[in-house]
């Protein structure tokens, strides 16, 4: 199962919640920037329905998988 950390930032003169290199809109408080990332990681973790997605690659190619709507990530908000 794959695990997805958001952490809460100072980023464009205020705060935001960051997952690997991509970062959120701009919060004017911590507090609130981590709301939205406690929001965020409860999203995540909601089952859906299966369905194909599209992707581009690094290389610029596109590929098309299915995504299992049942297979969620665990999450966690730090900071």
């Amino acid at each position: 199962m794959a695990h997805v950390t958001y952490r809460i930032v100072e980023h464009d003169g205020g705060w935001a919640y960051k997952s690997g290199d991509t970062y959120s809109e701009t919060f004017a408080s911590h507090d609130d920037a981590k709301a939205a990332a406690v929001r965020a990681a409860r999203e995540q973790r909601v089952p859906d329905q299966t369905a194909a997605i599209e992707y581009e690659t690094a290389a610029g190619e596109w590929v098309t998988e299915s995504a299992d709507g049942h297979d969620r990530p665990s999450t966690d908000v730090e900071g």
